[in-house]
């Protein structure tokens, strides 16, 4: 690889910290690990093509240019954790798995089988997913930080808003979240 294609790669991964919280090769690999996947399967799951998932994860492109594609990466982080905290068995993670896979990208908001402990309201990390997605895929980050900046002076908290979950971490975004809840 030359001197180009490796700032290319660099560029790309940065892009997708600032797009998706980290790159997506390591945000794949967990996924493949904790859901017990191979690359075939993980692509069959989130609709991509196996090159194209190879791409993304070596930084050769940098965004998922399909919103449901991305909605689907989340219901995978999300159910990656409830397999991690005990509460989704291997099985009923398979069989979410092809729910997912079957999923037109609708929104989270609604996907009852993805609800905090059964009590039918969404998770918050559900919650800030869906804005930042919607955000993201209205905007790439440095465009909404440029905007935040511009609002800034007259406007603190919508810029904060921006900044948060339109170029921040899905973590910072929670506690945002969770902080203006009262």
């Amino acid at each position: 690889m030359d001197a180009a294609q490796q700032e290319a790669t660099a560029r790309a991964r940065e892009l997708q910290r600032s797009w998706y919280g980290e790159p997506l090769g390591a945000l794949f690999r967990r996924l493949i690990e904790d859901l017990g996947l191979n690359q075939a399967r993980l692509a069959g799951v989130l609709g991509l093509s196996a090159p194209m998932l190879s791409q993304l994860m070596s930084g050769q492109r940098a965004k998922i240019g399909n919103p449901a594609v991305v909605q689907r990466v989340q219901l995978l982080q999300d159910l990656a954790s409830q397999v991690a905290d005990g509460s989704v068995s291997a099985a009923e993670a398979t069989e979410r798995m092809d729910e997912v896979r079957k999923s037109q990208g609708g929104s989270v908001l609604t996907n009852t089988g993805q609800t905090a402990s059964g009590s039918g309201a969404p998770t918050v990390k559900r919650v800030v997913r869906e804005i930042q997605s919607l955000l993201r895929s209205v905007s790439a980050a440095g465009d909404i930080i440029e905007a935040a900046d511009s609002l800034a002076p007259t406007h603190p908290e919508l810029a904060e808003f921006l900044r948060v979950y339109g170029a921040g971490r899905t973590s910072d975004a929670v506690a945002h979240y969770q902080a203006h809840q009262n």
